[in-house]
């Protein structure tokens, strides 16, 4: 891995999503023209102009950054699904979501970010998450932590206690049904700000069904090595690759993990 990641530069991947979203994002948020907004496969799900403009610039200049790597962008598999194959591949990959919370962006809402997460052979080596409306990074390598501007995060050892005394985010489903029984905030509309809840300790746990790598490749590395426990619900551990049906849970320790699996009976 070392031989292929040789010339990998960490920190130049955060000034790279800086610069792209102050140059293709930030500019067109609470500013986007209707012909500029529209819906993918499913109703609800939505590219806007931003997206694929900052795709492409990200596609261009991490590639540069590592030569022989390769990109997997959220654009890129909608319009050509294909490129999909790339992740199981020997080349280094940047698993790319130019505008987590698409939503939420064409909306006004500031809940949305960019992910970009470096992987190699079905492991995840690195991942970054920008939030550009606070400009604030939050970056992780593997076995080296996560940082936010300088400052190291990690989570609190647990104390003892109820499952009713930590914060958690479910599905919609499950909130109502658990709701009663279970401490529940709403849905962010962006799994960046939920991984960014998570390493700061202001989301204590987190169930995900929807498993497309951009959305979790760099946020799960994020929450692993803040020391929370990520699993997938069949007890294997993710992998940024495209995963048969299944679901992944985020908790603060195993025994939360396997509490909160019965719990939800899942």
């Amino acid at each position: 891995m070392a031989e292929a990641l040789g010339k990998f530069d960490a920190g130049a991947v955060g000034a790279i999503l800086r610069e792209v979203a102050a140059a293709e994002i930030l500019p067109r948020f609470r500013n986007l023209a209707r012909e500029n907004i529209r819906s993918k496969a499913h109703e609800g799900d939505l590219v806007t102009i931003a997206d694929l403009a900052a795709e492409r610039e990200l596609q261009h200049r991490l590639t540069a950054l590592l030569p022989g790597s390769v990109t997997l962008g959220e654009e890129a598999v909608y319009q050509n699904p294909d490129v999909k194959v790339c992740v199981e591949g020997d080349s280094p990959v940047w698993i790319i979501d130019p505008v987590d919370g698409t939503a939420n962006f064409a909306s006004g809402d500031e809940h949305f970010a960019v992910i970009v997460a470096l992987a190699y052979r079905r492991r995840t080596v690195a991942g970054w998450i920008l939030d550009p409306v606070n400009d604030r990074l939050y970056s992780a390598e593997r076995g080296a932590g996560v940082w936010c501007e300088g400052r190291r995060l990690g989570l609190k050892e647990r104390a003892a206690g109820p499952l009713s005394g930590l914060r958690g985010s479910l599905g919609k489903r499950l909130a109502e049904r658990y709701g009663a029984v279970l401490s529940l905030v709403p849905h962010r509309g962006s799994a960046a700000h939920d991984y960014i809840a998570l390493v700061e300790g202001r989301l204590d746990y987190r169930l995900f069904r929807l498993l497309n790598p951009w959305d979790h490749a760099a946020g799960v590395l994020m929450a692993e090595e803040a020391g929370a426990y990520a699993r997938l619900l069949s007890r294997n551990p993710y992998a940024p690759v495209f995963l048969p049906p299944d679901a992944l849970m985020i908790a603060p320790d195993r025994a939360a993990w396997e509490d909160l699996k019965a719990i939800l009976e899942l």
